[in-house]
């Protein structure tokens, strides 16, 4: 199973719930996930909306690794293998969608921004018992439906390689992202030489090593803040040569400080 590189290890795994069937075109189901709780890897069938209103997750879908905070969710469409954990405690808010010919979404992972309107929507869909108000039900399904494929979409997540090598290597920086070989150095470990594993790693994620690497270290800057460990500590663990270089870094893909982005988080 291909999916089993991207699992990394201390995760607590936790069942996902049985459902044999959507009663409703969208179902909300609501969790508090701990810290370093995970589905085990999984499929559905119908689309799944991976969000959280608090915390934050780590998918892993479609060939990528994804971290989603409260701003964000991950379109997961029906049949693909996924699996989700909660990098910090986080309140699970995820929506089960029928697949329909006008639900307007793509046929492949995507990670939306999520506006305040759909986060409140989603909320409020979990609050409701479609059995005691059908209409109103009805009426949440409607507008949540039309909102999805209004969100923005952005290609922040991390291409993971297929190739067994690739994947030994991928693995081998997630966890030690301030490793710096350059691929001549690898090329004697992985048994390959270092035109061969450029090519290789280019054509499966689409990505130079170079731009891979500074996408790997934003997506752990992002999952250590939520563990609450400091901009500075972190700096140190992606290798930077200081806080301002990795703050520099920072602010250029997310737009903001990592001090500026933990107040923006929601807490509630």
């Amino acid at each position: 199973m291909v999916m089993a590189a991207h699992i990394a290890p201390g995760w607590r795994e936790v069942p996902v719930p049985p459902l044999r069937r959507l009663p409703w075109p969208v179902v909300a189901r609501s969790q508090r996930l701990e810290a370093g709780e995970r589905f085990p890897p999984h499929v559905h069938g119908w689309n799944q909306l991976v969000h959280a209103s608090t915390g934050v997750l780590q998918a892993s879908a479609g060939q990528a690794r994804h971290v989603i905070t409260p701003q964000q969710a991950l379109w997961v469409p029906t049949g693909t293998l996924h699996h989700t954990g909660a990098l910090s405690t986080s309140a699970f808010r995820n929506l089960y969608v029928e697949d329909g010919p006008d639900l307007g979404m793509p046929a492949h992972c995507v990670v939306l921004e999520v506006s305040p309107l759909l986060r409140e929507l989603i909320i409020e869909l979990d609050r409701t018992v479609p059995g005691q108000d059908r209409s109103y039900y009805d009426t949440l399904c409607t507008v949540i439906t039309a909102q999805l494929p209004r969100q923005p979409q952005h290609t922040r997540h991390l291409p993971w390689p297929r190739d067994p090598r690739l994947q030994r290597w991928c693995q081998a920086l997630y966890e030690q992202p301030a490793d710096t070989r350059s691929v001549a150095d690898w090329a004697p470990v992985l048994g390959a030489s270092a035109r061969t594993l450029a090519r290789h790693f280019q054509r499966e994620t689409g990505m130079h090593l170079r731009e891979w690497r500074v996408r790997l270290r934003l997506l752990r800057a992002i999952e250590w803040l939520a563990q609450g460990r400091s901009p500075t500590v972190i700096a140190h663990a992606l290798g930077y040569a200081s806080a301002s270089a990795f703050n520099y870094m920072f602010r250029i893909e997310m737009g903001m400080s990592p001090l500026q982005w933990l107040r923006a988080r929601p807490t509630a």
